[in-house]
């Protein structure tokens, strides 16, 4: 009997059997026997198909998610009641031991170079070691945020954090190794992926950030609850526009040729 539902994910994805196969690192004949012949791969290898092809695990292949309340519920490393309750250093030592991704989605994440000042050139270490570094944050010119800012009470402060936020980060900026966009979604959860562990700031209406809780997850074989976060990132991201493209990019560089032009009067003087 034919997998189905592999087929169909694979005919909406980008992929082709070839082209999955090379993705996974694997013999092209082994995904065609998982479709015709229903075959099911090593847990692992499962997990990395349905990642890429961005498909729940047990739609894929049922019987590798016989219980998966149970995985998914072993997924949780520990609740937090409120951001500010989170470990300083915990936010630090997830960013020293990735090894493979730095993924954060956020509006400001200002706390993070503010808390952990040496975060912005670990981040650039970890581009330059080959890492998969995405950095997604608010478009500060847009209505969302400034919805945002309503809807927290904060109004204009929300693009003003935003700002402060991004001349943080603004070193990231064209980094090699470094992609690093704006969005305009509603932003129901801020995701700091660092490998196969996860912190997410869970937002409560009309709530600020750091009152509202951070749910810390680790990857496990069979759990779909990091693998949740994982689509909803890349959902976002494939809306997102890349920092250059963006009117804050633009008065950025608008006010550096500003500051360069002026100098040499200054100097003169």
């Amino acid at each position: 009997m034919a997998n189905e539902r592999l087929r169909a994910a694979l005919l909406a994805s980008p992929f082709t059997e070839e082209a999955l196969a090379r993705h996974l690192g694997i013999d092209p004949k082994s995904v065609q026997r998982w479709i015709t012949r229903d075959v099911t791969p090593r847990r692992a290898t499962a997990h990395q198909a349905a990642q890429a092809l961005n498909a729940p695990l047990a739609y894929l292949w049922p019987e590798l998610a016989a219980d998966p309340p149970t995985a998914s519920e072993a997924e949780i490393v520990r609740l937090y009641p409120h951001r500010s309750a989170t470990p300083r250093h915990l936010w630090r030592d997830l960013l020293s031991r990735a090894s493979s991704h730095v993924w954060l989605f956020a509006n400001a994440s200002l706390f993070l170079p503010e808390d952990n000042p040496e975060s912005i050139a670990m981040i650039v270490d970890k581009a330059a070691a080959g890492l998969s570094v995405r950095i997604m944050m608010g478009d500060p010119d847009t209505p969302e945020m400034a919805l945002r800012g309503a809807e927290e009470r904060l109004y204009e402060a929300i693009p003003g954090r935003i700002r402060m936020a991004l001349a943080y980060y603004s070193p990231l900026i064209g980094v090699p190794g470094i992609e690093f966009r704006l969005h305009r979604t509603s932003l129901y959860n801020s995701i700091f992926r660092y490998d196969d562990e996860m912190l997410i700031n869970q937002h409560i209406y009309g709530t600020y950030g750091y009152i509202a809780p951070i749910l810390h997850l680790r990857r496990v074989d069979g759990g779909d609850f990091f693998d949740t976060y994982i689509r909803s990132f890349e959902r976002v991201w494939e809306s997102a526009c890349p920092v250059q493209e963006s009117a804050f990019h633009r008065q950025r560089q608008s006010r550096l040729s500003d500051d360069a032009t002026r100098q040499p009067e200054l100097e003169s003087q």
